[in-house]
């Protein structure tokens, strides 16, 4: 809501009664994690707040993960129109592996969409290199160059002065996991300084704050979570109960009209096994590679009529899109149903492995849906569906104890229900903001 004064015969924009908005992003946490750690009281001040708003799950747009799921929550858009359908994919008329970045959204972001309003979005995921606008943005993973992930510039030697750094350094977890909580630890106190750092410096209209460390804790120590006996245990619910600290911290600082969202993009679940799809896809007869003729996806051989991309993407090996392209427009829908027939009977230890296939016309909709996998794969809970292109075997486990869920995602708003239903989509946060402060 705006409110107005008049000021000499008119109506003028009065800043010191405006209403805010603050966005709380918690990266790959589930809805039964931080239900069950609010109720434990490992993150009070959360429980608090869920008894002044409301609290529910939310689904996240597949595959779930980051870099779709961030793209949707800007844009409110799904991928069909935004055009992201994962943290990789191929370049136009090759099988090149190529990564896109927030150049490629096709769909403006929240804070491009509404000039108008000042807007801080600090380390949201997936939108490297930063573009101009009214505020300030300081891009989340992955951003490999500090000087284009941080708009202005002019704050670049701030965040060098408090240690700021976009991620923590996973690789640390292959190597010494305590090396790997250290730091995590500490780009999380450099978060919180930043965040409190803009809070002060700007007159902002919308502040978006995410904690990505969630994510890599999860992917890294699921297994920690419930299993009180685990070395790492209590450093994990350490973790919760500091985000949930600054939770707090941000929930006091609000005047009673803000409005104030704390959610996640998707779940988390213990892992299970890794699921070469590739593999699966040589071994069942559709996929055929010439190691002979270069590397990764140039092996695609023109005998192959389908490969993946990870997680779970099907792409069918059509004629006129790929170099070695195959697949006749006639011969799609019938390789299709072969397809889903496939991976229908795939199973781990009589396990069934996937719970859904979703041709692309089913769950997208929009000009971009001509790039859209062919198939998405949605795993039963555990699984981790990886391309697995040269693998050995179709299971492998690895350091991940924790994989992606896209039914468990949560959002919480505070005051009102009106905006909340039982269909509610990782898309829909646009619209609730919009109802809220415009």
């Amino acid at each position: 809501m705006r409110f107005f004064v008049a000021w000499k015969g008119k109506l003028v924009y009065s800043q010191s009664m405006k209403n805010k908005a603050v966005l709380i992003g918690l990266d790959g946490v589930p809805y039964g994690l931080v239900d069950d750690l609010a109720n434990r009281g490992v993150m009070p001040n959360f429980q608090a707040l869920k008894k002044q708003g409301v609290f529910a799950k939310m689904a996240a747009p597949l595959p779930a993960v980051s870099s779709v799921s961030w793209s949707s929550i800007i844009t409110g858009q799904n991928p069909g129109v935004h055009g992201i359908y994962g943290f990789t994919d191929l370049a136009p008329q090759s099988y090149d592996l190529v990564f896109p970045n927030f150049n490629d959204l096709k769909a403006p972001a929240f804070w491009h969409k509404h000039p108008e309003l000042k807007q801080v979005a600090l380390n949201v995921p997936s939108t490297y290199p930063v573009k101009p606008l009214n505020g300030v943005h300081i891009s989340g993973f992955v951003s490999p160059d500090m000087e284009q992930a941080v708009f202005p510039a002019k704050y670049l030697p701030k965040l060098a002065e408090i240690k700021y750094e976009i991620d923590v350094d996973s690789e640390l977890a292959h190597q010494d996991m305590d090396s790997f909580l250290k730091n995590l630890f500490q780009v999380t106190e450099a978060r919180v300084a930043a965040f409190r750092y803009f809070w002060q410096e700007v007159d902002w209209d919308v502040f978006w704050l995410v904690f990505t460390g969630s994510d890599r804790l999860g992917h890294f120590l699921f297994n920690a979570y419930r299993n009180e006996g685990h070395k790492y245990h209590g450093d994990f619910l350490r973790y919760f109960k500091r985000v949930d600290e600054v939770i707090g911290e941000i929930a006091g600082r609000l005047n009673e009209n803000d409005s104030l969202l704390v959610f996640s993009d998707h779940g988390m679940t213990e892992a299970k096994a890794n699921v070469n799809l590739n593999y699966f896809l040589q071994e069942s007869g559709f996929l055929r590679l010439d190691k002979s003729s270069g590397e990764l996806y140039n092996q695609i051989s023109p005998q192959s009529r389908a490969f993946a991309l990870e997680p779970g993407r099907i792409y069918l090996n059509r004629k006129g899109r790929y170099p070695n392209g195959a697949v006749e427009e006639s011969q799609a829908e019938k390789i299709l149903e072969e397809l889903s027939d496939a991976f229908s009977r795939l199973d781990f230890c009589k396990q069934p492995v996937i719970e859904r296939i979703c041709p692309k016309e089913r769950i997208y909709s929009g000009a971009q849906v001509a790039n859209a996998p062919d198939l998405v794969l949605v795993e039963k809970e555990g699984f981790r569906l990886r391309a697995g292109l040269n693998k050995k075997e179709l299971f492998d486990k690895d350091i991940f104890t924790g994989t992606h869920t896209g039914d468990d995602a949560f959002l919480f708003v505070k005051g009102s229900s009106s905006f909340v239903d039982d269909s509610l989509k990782a898309e829909d946060i646009v619209a609730i903001i919009e109802k809220t402060i415009i």
